[in-house]
């Protein structure tokens, strides 16, 4: 299971965050060839 921790200085609305999320979980979908669901992302500001 991919665990990604992303660290911003300052905030982010809910929607860059969304938009964060969506293109770092396609990303290891196709590199690392992992279903979505499987994919945990957390952004800490």
């Amino acid at each position: 299971m991919p665990y990604v921790n992303i660290r911003v200085a300052g905030t982010l609305t809910k929607e860059q965050k969304q938009k964060i999320s969506k293109g770092v979980t396609e990303v290891i979908c196709r590199e690392a060839n992992k279903p979505p669901e499987a994919v945990l992302i957390f952004i800490d500001e």
